[in-house]
């Protein structure tokens, strides 16, 4: 593509139909040094550099914040003020810019009700096509619904008790936003008197109307009687006037309750009446399709049993339930328990299951006879009585409390023990019995909305459709069929519709996004993504780019923040800024194809991609020394009842294609264990038989990239607990000594110290009344955060404010001679953030950033040797040179003796581990399966491997005859075989 060539010269050349570039001059957003960019149009650009070296400051809060103001600005001042407005970015000019769409990991909703179907469109046709073409059934006898007369609705109606009273309805309003005042006044015309609104039986009036915001019902009252024989012309008469007014439906309200009937939908035999065939009854958003019971969130908050149980292996003397240690001491407990055969010293996993069920839910309504007396000698009184009584239990005791007790603080302690269960009534799909009964091709929409995208395919390209109705059937089958193919080209075919948006991955919800995005067919966008490769194995991978250049190919920019190797070596144009990272970054270090970057001299990228630096694969592996956490059952999500051991104080890698299972087994089930172990957490973990070898260790800790802090007065001093020994060094000096300053004076945070001016921010935020708040440098500190008297106390020369100011490197030198604080900064150092200030506000910390210094925090502490480091795709965000600074830290302890399981597709980390758990073969349904085990060259063995594949272009092979390849296959651990199965 010729255009990559112009990449600094004709930057202004234009053609007929616009702009050839995106120039972008002056750029200065956080640590941007006024950089100039110019990048051609239509192009396949990435943005590539060191962590922190200011890419994301020059994609997202440069050009596509550019762009996105400048296309709200286009619109009318109407829509503009229900959108705000937004800040424009530091930046001299912009030239050729298009309207922007960001598709980064940031945007996937949290909200339960959203799923995949829901984001992609996908179940909104599948609404669509039941309503239309869909066969309704009975929920209860299952029988195909005909149409019901208004002879068998009189029937149904005259097989009511006899002589009870009734009210016969037209329901000409249901679920409807509006005013209705013509509908009022014609009402009254034709002589109606009574109608039930919004539940609520009134009279009518003239002027009336309702509030057009809100969603209303209104059913008219067309006659009240009772039911007689003698009455059946009047039923008949009254039936059918409702039928008449209200689309051929019409509600009967009898003192058990009302029902609708309807014209179209009825089952004769049970007597059941379906809603008029229409989307919304299979929205679990409408309360016309919503279950009545979990209001279509699918899962309902209820006391769930396990979480009970402190250990198995405890007794009701030992401490079985902690919910109420009092209460085990009761002779009627011990009465009642021996009387079902067992005592209070037997273990909850030595009891039958009808043991252990009285002790959860009680004898019912089985009582018991016990004597209970006080026998604490120091009471004056001593109690004694005889009671009969049922026994009640522990988790139908904490249900009667929950209900009962106005104790906020009671509620949240139960709620400790409360789980999401699945709905008992829906079972999990969301929708009432009434919208899952209607079927198409024999399938309902609840079972079609749990099929993976590849299995959603299968079934409607072999979906057959009567030809009276496949005019309408086969709009809505390509519609489906088209998205459907989208997902498939991003790598998430694994995906099952239904599954919740707060589930997926970043990297997944961003792939979602660009399925979309390929789908809507817009041409001259700039499109913005932030590491789409996020998540994704290598053999997924080339899917992902085929799809972005697709977008490309439509017409639009693709601009990509990326370090993928792949990514960077198919791009047209690559911006590569740098050099270094923080305030050594911001800079252009070269822009150009793939030529001009491999024979930059400046640039790091290029050296890695020219291979005059890579990382390492280790001389020797570490061997395992006999001691493992053994998880066996996994069956959380597609997991086939796994097996897996992890040998401990080793570096093990678990991965896979997208899909396996590695989320499922790792952070889903043994994280979440862990944490309930360890830690007291209340996330209940996958479903699995036992975990075996815990006592080995003696803490868990999970290392991510979220933020260390989400306001500015977080810092890395704050974060790594340096800001205490600094504040109390401050303290200590003879100056503050004599004017009897404490700690708390040379906190930013609280009154005394800090500046109240600007209360210790240093800056001042100014509201502007038309134009976005700003940000100035307070007036009083000129953004020292201290007031005058604090900045008088010195250390060395230096103020408590220019401490803040310092970078890590320069302070590791300067605080030497203070081990409690040197020791922190060194570990800072470590892990390559020495170019960061120790004030720098966490806000401006990219996510590299962020887990290097969690990372940092660790290794300054003493090591146990015992603890389990979890890490979920560590390299997201960085660089090939910064991986290898994060490996060198992770190797370093696991020498300390502790143990680090991270889930990783980046194969210069799986090259590197001393042990690597390969999940798959395949995603969703077809994977949850150990492939293989062993040492990286037992994974390049293993044929049946993908990771294995790609490994192999990076290892020697190993042995075959090391590891055995099939889902069936046993795997040698320490000499051991076991099956995978």
């Amino acid at each position: 593509m010729n255009s990559a060539a112009d990449k600094n010269n004709g930057a202004t050349d234009t053609e007929a139909d616009g702009p050839r570039s995106i120039i972008v001059m002056g750029a200065a957003e956080h640590n941007l040094k006024h950089i100039d960019v110019t990048i051609p149009k239509n192009t396949f650009t990435v943005v590539t550099g060191l962590s922190g070296s200011g890419k994301s400051s020059l994609v997202f809060d440069t050009i596509y914040s550019e762009g996105q103001r400048r296309f709200v600005e286009s619109l009318s001042p109407y829509a503009r003020q229900f959108l705000g407005m937004l800040e424009k970015p530091k930046v001299d000019l912009m030239t050729g810019l298009s309207p922007s769409i960001s598709i980064d990991q940031k945007s996937v909703s949290r909200n339960p009700r959203s799923s995949v179907g829901t984001i992609t469109e996908i179940y909104d046709y599948l609404r669509l096509l039941y309503a239309r073409v869909g066969e309704p059934h009975c929920p209860q006898c299952k029988k195909k619904i005909e149409p019901q007369t208004s002879q068998q609705m009189v029937d149904r109606v005259l097989n009511l008790k006899e002589g009870s009273r009734i009210m016969i309805l037209a329901p000409i309003v249901r679920g409807r936003k509006g005013e209705y005042r013509k509908e009022f006044r014609d009402l009254l015309k034709k002589g109606f008197i009574r109608a039930r609104v919004d539940g609520k039986l009134t009279e009518l009036e003239e002027g009336m109307s309702l509030d057009r915001y809100f969603e209303h019902t209104i059913e008219v009252v067309i006659d009240r009687l009772a039911v007689k024989e003698s009455e059946r012309g009047r039923i008949s008469e009254a039936v059918e006037t409702a039928l008449n007014m209200a689309e051929r439906v019409v509600t009967i309200v009898t003192p058990d309750g009302d029902f609708t009937l309807s014209e179209q939908f009825a089952c004769v035999d049970c007597g059941i009446s379906l809603p008029e065939m229409e989307p919304r009854i299979f929205s679990w958003n409408t309360p016309q399709g919503a279950c009545p019971n979990c209001t279509g969130i699918g899962v309902i908050r209820e006391f769930d049993p396990d979480l009970f149980i402190s250990d198995p292996n405890r007794s009701l003397n030992t401490g079985l339930f902690q919910t109420d240690q009092w209460k085990l001491k009761r002779v009627f407990t011990k009465n009642i328990v021996e009387k079902y055969g067992f005592t209070m010293d037997t273990p909850w996993k030595d009891m039958t299951q009808k043991q252990q069920d009285l002790l959860l839910y009680g004898s019912g309504s089985r009582k018991f006879e016990a004597t209970w007396e006080g026998d604490n000698p120091e009471f004056e009184v001593q109690y004694k009585g005889t009671f009969k009584r049922p026994f009640e239990g522990w988790v139908e005791r904490a249900k009667r409390i929950y209900k009962t007790t106005k104790s906020e603080y009671g509620r949240g302690i139960l709620e400790k023990y409360m789980s999401a269960q699945t709905c008992p009534v829906c079972q999990g799909s969301r929708l009432r019995p009434e919208s899952q009964a209607v079927t198409f091709n024999e399938k309902s929409i609840t079972e079609v909305n749990s099929f993976s995208i590849k299995a959603l395919r299968e079934f409607f390209e072999k979906a057959k459709v009567e030809p009276r109705l496949k005019p309408v059937a086969e709009p809505i089958l390509r519609e489906i069929l088209g998205r459907i193919g989208f997902l498939e080209d991003v790598g998430l075919e694994y995906l099952t519709l239904d599954r919740s948006a707060p589930s997926l991955a970043g990297g997944e919800a961003q792939r979602i996004r660009l399925a979309s995005q390929i789908g809507s067919n817009l041409v001259g966008v700039t499109y913005v993504c932030d590491e789409p490769s996020i998540g994704l194995h290598s053999r997924d991978n080339i899917r992902l780019l085929k799809s972005l250049l697709r977008l490309r190919d439509l017409g639009n920019n693709v601009l990509v923040v990326e370090h993928d190797e792949e990514t960077i070596r198919t791009a047209d144009y690559i911006v590569d800024l740098g050099p270094g990272a923080g305030s050594e970054g911001g800079e252009v270090v070269v822009c150009g194809t793939l030529d001009d970057v491999l024979k930059s001299k400046k640039s790091t990228t290029a050296r890695y991609l020219r291979g005059d630096e890579k990382i390492p694969v280790p001389e020797h592996r570490r061997q395992p020394n006999g001691r493992f956490i053994e998880l066996r059952g996994c069956k959380h999500n597609n997991l086939k009842n796994l097996n897996i051991r992890i040998p401990l104080g080793m570096f093990v890698s678990t991965t896979g294609v997208s899909g396996s299972g590695k989320s499922s087994l790792i952070v889903e089930t043994l994280q979440r264990e862990l944490a309930r172990r360890f830690h007291n957490a209340e996330a209940k973990p996958g479903k699995f038989d036992e975990i075996v070898g815990v006592e080995q260790l003696d803490k868990v800790i999970v290392i991510d990239q979220s933020p260390i802090g989400r306001t500015p007065r977080s810092n890395p001093a704050t974060y790594v607990g340096l800001w205490s020994p600094l504040r109390d060094l401050f303290s200590s000096l003879p100056e503050s000594l004599i004017r009897g300053y404490k700690p708390g004076r040379f906190s930013f945070n609280v009154k005394g110290g800090r500046c109240e001016t600007c209360k210790g921010a240093g800056v001042e935020v100014i509201e502007m009344q038309f134009l976005p708040p700003v940000q100035v440098t307070c007036s009083e500190c000129k953004g020292r955060r201290y007031n005058r008297e604090t900045l008088q106390v010195r250390f060395k020369g230096k103020n408590i404010a220019d401490i803040l100011d310092m970078r890590i490197d320069e302070a590791v030198v300067f605080f030497e001679g203070i081990p409690s604080v040197h020791r922190r900064l060194e570990t800072l150092c470590e892990v390559g953030m020495g170019y960061v200030k120790l004030g720098q506000p966490a806000t401006t910390l990219s996510g590299g950033e962020a887990q290097r210094i969690k990372l940092s925090k660790f290794l300054s502490r003493p090591a146990t040797g015992q603890t389990l480091i979890l890490l979920d795709e560590p390299t997201t965000g960085l660089h090939f040179a910064d991986i290898k600074k994060l490996l060198e830290v992770l190797h370093r302890l696991v020498d300390l003796g502790n143990t680090i399981l991270v889930i990783e597709h980046q194969l210069d980390v799986v090259k590197t581990a001393d042990w690597v758990i390969d999940l798959g073969p395949e995603g969703g349904d077809d994977g949850g399966y150990l492939v293989a085990e062993g040492t990286p060259e037992d994974i390049v063995a293993c044929n049946e491997s993908y990771t294995g594949q790609y490994l192999r272009e990076l290892l020697e092979p190993a042995n075959p005859d090391k590891v055995s390849s099939t889902k069936q296959s046993t795997v040698t651990i320490a000499g051991e075989g076991r099956s995978t199965k």
